[in-house]
């Protein structure tokens, strides 16, 4: 099946003649007009069937949600195609794609007829596509085409048999089914999103419309679903937020490595994590070798470790990456702007402990630091809930130090427990930012692995000169970079539903300050006045943009600066700065120093950079979004 895939502003259709003999009958030759709407040109094959009409549909809802359109038009379009299938398949599969699209506002233009159309494309990356979908790649309902190697974690995955509970911080366990959930709604969003495992999303977050407006990120037409385009804004906060989280990790004790983004999948030690880690892959044939892009980075770490001659002296031990980037070829109906990628930076530790002893102190330590990491990015406590996920054996050897992570968070968590090992891991905690849409997604993550040291031949030498194998913990202080540019964007659009102004973090704002003369002649006293400013790490423009007042203070605004400076006579002949505080939305006099302390206290302990665009707007190109 061939689609060629139109966002449209309008579509005008009439029918004119019968061109085949099994044309659609009762055709009205009225002119059709439709607005607002995407246009499906589809011409189906010889070898489609339901299957492939499925898969199609699927595509098709997964772009439409992209972009927000729920009016759809199935136009039946020979001329893609010299492959044809017959005329009585082709209608009763493109009836089939319209019942399976019957929760849009769905419609078709006659199969079979000659029709003259006139048509309005919108302009924006997303507007056009092409899409052909054959049996072999099928994979509606998240089935991997026949071709498509699957790990047998996996596998196991969708088998596990989990029993579900909320641990209490006094260390009372409750069946997920017996808790009252009425003082935590969170939790009982998490409890549902995790016990029913529905990961696809039904419509597109608030984010993505802010990501876009804020010409932070928008999806790339040209690559593979799930790859982002980061503009200068958006590279400038995830550089920020980049540099903040390897920092801490490195003060923490962390040594940093970096490591190759593929491996031969047939190395020994490759088949077998492979097989432990519940992960679908990108594969690539290159001179005989059949290699993988890595979806975390425990294979170049684990590597470079059994190079490695250790002592119990030596440990605990951290080697630390910040992956750009990791590679999961996650389903498609589960992609949705920052949220979920299949290309994403990861900040990795990896921690090799001596004994179960060393390694729980050590997650304890590192607990505190992902608590401490997230708050600091703008992300409190009140925004996640945490999920502790262990083996019935590892719980009852070590029930205290569960319930000590409950405690350390001060509110009960939601508890997932295998009655067998399935994978490398006895213990795995997380938090989870739950969207408007209560969607789940893991944030900060520490793993106890009972596994890999063996695997990978990476020993010690304990206190009684015997060579022994590391217990391994795997944590992600802050979980992917991307998604908690997702999680700011998620707050800042609740609090405008609340009727509070958006806002980033100051210390990641692109803009922090911005001078709007008004008029030309006050151009150099603020360019003097910028220069003074950004000499104190602070990233400021200048709109010297001939445009009203009105509307300059209404684009900082649109841009969630957070201090702007309007610069007349009065203020160009006086000691003091006159701000306008999107915060507060009062104007205030403050000496020039005092602005200086006020912007340092919120910016303390952390990283700057920069302007990442010109510093007069009247040099910056207009991004079309």
């Amino acid at each position: 099946m061939r689609i060629l895939q139109l966002h449209c502003d309008s579509i005008e259709f009439t029918p004119t003649k019968k061109e085949i003999k099994n044309a659609e009958e009762n055709v009205s030759k009225e002119t059709t007009r439709l607005e607002e709407l995407v246009v499906a040109f589809v011409a189906v094959e010889k070898g489609d069937d339901s299957l492939v009409a499925k898969d199609a549909i699927s595509q098709i809802k997964n772009s439409m949600d992209k972009i927000g359109c729920k009016k759809l038009l199935l136009y039946p379009y020979a001329h893609l195609s010299s492959n044809l299938a017959s005329p009585s398949i082709a209608i009763s599969l493109l009836k089939e794609m319209e019942l399976l699209a019957s929760d849009l506002d769905v419609s078709h233009s006659p199969f079979g007829w000659t029709k003259s159309y006139k048509i309005q494309v919108k302009g924006h990356p997303l507007a056009e596509s092409s899409k052909v979908i054959t049996k072999k790649e099928t994979t509606f309902s998240g089935e991997p085409s026949k071709d498509e190697i699957t790990s047998e974690a996996l596998k196991s995955e969708s088998k596990i048999k989990s029993f579900w509970y909320v641990l209490s911080p006094d260390g009372k366990m409750t069946p997920i089914s017996d808790f009252n959930f009425s003082n935590h709604p969170k939790l009982e969003l998490l409890s549902k999103y995790e016990s029913a495992k529905k990961r696809s999303v039904d419509e597109p977050p608030p984010h993505v419309a802010l990501m876009k407006k804020l010409a932070i990120a928008d999806y790339e037409p040209a690559s593979d679903s799930g790859n982002m385009r980061f503009f200068p804004n958006g590279r400038l906060i995830k550089s920020l937020i980049e540099q903040y989280v390897t920092a801490r990790v490195k003060d923490y004790g962390g040594y940093e490595v970096e490591t190759p983004i593929m491996y031969d999948s047939h190395h020994p030690s490759m088949v077998s994590y492979f097989n432990r880690f519940p992960a679908r892959q990108y594969n690539i044939d290159s001179e005989g070798k059949q290699l993988f892009l890595r979806f975390a980075a425990c294979f170049g770490q684990f590597l470079m470790a059994n190079e490695f001659q250790l002592s119990y002296k030596n440990l605990p031990f951290r080697l630390y990456e910040l992956t750009r980037y990791s590679f999961r070829r996650e389903q498609s109906g589960e992609l949705v702007g920052l949220r979920r990628l299949r290309a994403f930076t990861m900040p990795d530790c990896h921690c090799f402990c001596k004994d179960m002893n060393q390694s729980i102190d050590e997650i304890k330590t590192r607990f505190d630091l992902s608590q401490s990491v997230l708050g600091e990015l703008g992300i409190e406590e009140s925004d996640y809930e945490m999920a502790i996920r262990f083996t019935e054996d590892f719980y009852k050897e070590n029930k205290k130090t569960v319930e000590d992570l409950v405690r350390k968070l001060g509110k009960p968590v939601l508890i997932e427990m295998w009655k067998e090992k399935f994978f490398y891991f006895v213990l795995k905690w997380e938090f989870n930012f739950i969207d408007s849409l209560g969607k789940a997604s893991a944030l900060s993550t520490d793993q106890i692995d009972v596994e890999n040291g063996n695997r990978y031949g990476i020993d010690f030498v304990d206190e009684n000169n015997v060579k022994t194998n590391p217990i391994i913990l795997h944590n992600s202080p802050s979980g992917a970079i991307e998604r908690i540019i997702y999680v700011l964007l998620e707050k800042a659009a609740f609090d405008s539903k609340q009727g509070r102004k958006p806002q980033l973090p100051l210390w990641l704002s692109p803009t922090q300050v911005r001078i709007i003369p008004l008029k030309d002649e006050f151009n150099d006293f603020c360019n003097t006045l910028a220069e003074k400013i950004s000499s104190h790490n602070i990233r400021v423009d200048i709109d010297d943009r001939n445009d009203s007042i009105g509307k300059r203070i209404r684009e900082a605004e649109k841009e969630w600066i957070r201090y702007i400076l309007v610069v007349g006579e009065k203020e160009a002949n006086s000691e003091n700065l006159s701000i306008r505080d999107r915060k507060t939305g009062n104007v205030r006099e403050l000496s020039f120093g005092d602005f200086i302390k006020e912007f340092k206290e919120q910016t303390r302990n952390k990283p700057f950079s920069g302007l990442n665009m010109p510093k007069l707007l009247s040099q910056r190109p207009q991004l079309m979004v």
